[in-house]
């Protein structure tokens, strides 16, 4: 996605937590041409990720990975830190 952007300024990928739902934590994920003030930056082989300062806590642990599949196609984020807001605290290790 870098590599192919029309910006060639872009430098990493920005990805932040956006709300929560009952579903759990939803995200957010762009490309980003510079860190902002308070950015946790992260390289990670030859992809720089920033993060936010609130969202740092909520993706403490939390593993990132492109699949595709026949069900999934996309970023699946498996964060520990996402309880549903339903109660629901099992799939947290509550």
């Amino acid at each position: 996605m870098i590599a192919e952007a029309d910006d060639k300024d872009i430098l990493g990928i920005r990805i932040a937590v956006c709300g929560s739902s009952c579903a759990g934590l939803s995200y957010q994920m762009g490309l980003e041409a510079e860190a902002r003030a308070g950015d946790a930056v992260i390289h990670c082989d030859d992809v720089i990720v920033f993060i936010d300062e609130d969202s740092k806590p909520l993706l403490n642990g939390t593993c990132v990975d492109f699949c595709e599949s026949p069900t999934v196609t996309g970023f699946v984020f498996d964060n520990p830190n996402n309880c549903s807001a339903c109660g629901n605290r099992k799939s947290c290790g509550i």
